[in-house]
């Protein structure tokens, strides 16, 4: 078998829902890989023209082929095949599996899959053997895979099992080295709030320090996603989070994230960081916004952290950034702007930054740690830091323009070092 990527390489997806649908738009733009083959695991609708439908139009991008061309452009899906269960999508040669949803018994090795994206959001924990009866992550390597990337973070379910040796989290542009080709086999690429977070505090911590960083927090106003109702619906056995059973249509959802437990994963100077992250789910269909609060020590000696400062520290970044994966604007932008494009991991809303310096007294006698034999050394034990608030807001395209086109990314460099 020939190695490398390329006209060499075939690529799987497990799961065709919104990831996995638009995962597969990527890529038949790109053009990278040799054939594409979906696994969806079930039947869907009456025939091969029923999912070739589905694909081929989606309420929030609009029309595949007016995505990959322009509004001259004619349909890209043809040649379907329902005998070889197969059609041509932009050139592109797409197989679709449609009775196994258990990872381990996916035919990938028959198919000459060796990498494969799982966008299913239903295999997360790395821990679980590959004959685990519910089904798990590592069974796709019992399949056939090499590598398997997750378009998730991963989650353990049993709170005394450590992350596997062989399993990583990485986020293009911050970390995606941390990925070790010839050790991780399991790979997630966080989710879309973590990306583009992240991509919001590295320039800040790059340019203050980690030290001077105090404190963190950040509420992500989130389109909806498709683990919500469209109508008012009872809760399923054992379900504690009622908000999800109710209508997105006409509801703004409190929800919870965990994208400051993946954040430390990738930034691993978080974890000396006090931060809080909050989710809000308002009824669209995509386009978010990350609104992010730091409080800055101000240093005796150094520039003020203004608005100027921390402005200047994202447009210069995003202007060094040779992957564009962050944009700096100044223009006043609403949510449907930033909506497939720009291939963006975050955009920051330079107009809208905002700091406000002010001097804390804080007394040392109600400092854990500080010797009696100090304080009473000193004239006064009150102190008067300087400490500036920093309000920053960046958006991103939860779906396309920022996380696929992410995902796009790491599944390609994973890829070129097979």
């Amino acid at each position: 078998m020939q190695k490398g990527g390329g006209k060499n390489m075939n690529l799987g997806i497990n799961g065709f829902g919104r990831i996995g649908k638009l995962t597969l738009w990527h890529h038949v733009g790109r053009k990278y890989f040799n054939e594409i083959i979906i696994n969806i695991g079930r039947q869907a609708g009456t025939s091969l023209a029923d999912i070739a439908h589905y694909l081929q139009r989606d309420s929030t991008y609009g029309s595949l082929h007016t995505f990959l061309y322009g509004y001259q452009a004619k349909p890209v899906i043809e040649e379907l095949d329902e005998k070889e269960s197969c059609m041509r999508v932009n050139g592109l040669k797409v197989f679709f599996l449609r009775s196994e949803r258990n990872p381990a018994g996916i035919p990938w090795r028959r198919q000459d899959v060796r990498l494969v994206v799982d966008t299913s959001g239903k295999f997360l924990d790395p821990s679980l053997p590959a004959d685990h009866a519910k089904g798990a992550l590592r069974g796709h390597l019992a399949a056939g895979a090499e590598k398997v990337i997750v378009s998730a973070p991963f989650k353990i379910k049993a709170k005394a099992v450590s992350m596997p040796e062989d399993a990583v989290t990485t986020v293009m542009g911050i970390n995606e080295n941390h990925y070790d080709p010839r050790r991780h086999k399991l790979i997630s690429n966080a989710s879309c709030t973590t990306t583009c977070l992240a991509h919001m505090i590295k320039p800040l911590l790059d340019a203050f320090g980690a030290q001077r960083i105090l404190s963190a927090s950040m509420a992500t106003v989130h389109a909806a996603t498709g683990s919500q109702q469209v109508l008012d619906r009872l809760p399923q056995a054992g379900k504690t989070d009622l908000r999800k059973n109710r209508s997105i249509l006409n509801n703004i959802i409190l929800t919870t994230t965990g994208a400051a437990a993946a954040l430390a994963l990738v930034i691993p100077e978080m974890k000396g960081i006090g931060f809080i992250a909050e989710s809000v789910r308002i009824p669209t269909s995509t386009g978010s916004l990350i609104i992010l609060v730091l409080s800055i020590q101000e240093e005796p000696t150094g520039r003020s952290v203004t608005r100027e400062a921390v402005n200047s520290v994202y447009s210069r970044v995003a202007a060094l950034d040779p992957n564009g994966y962050l944009h700096f604007t100044e223009e006043q932008n609403v949510s449907v702007d930033i909506i497939g494009s720009p291939l963006a991991a975050a955009i920051i809303e330079g107009h809208e930054t905002h700091t406000r310096t002010a001097e804390l007294a804080i007394d040392l006698k109600k400092v854990p740690g500080i010797p009696e034999s100090v304080l009473a050394c000193m004239q006064s034990t009150i102190v008067n830091p300087q400490v500036t608030q920093a309000v920053i807001y960046g958006w991103y395209d939860n779906e396309m323009g920022s996380y696929v086109h992410m995902l796009g990314d790491r599944t390609i460099t994973v890829a070129e070092q097979m």
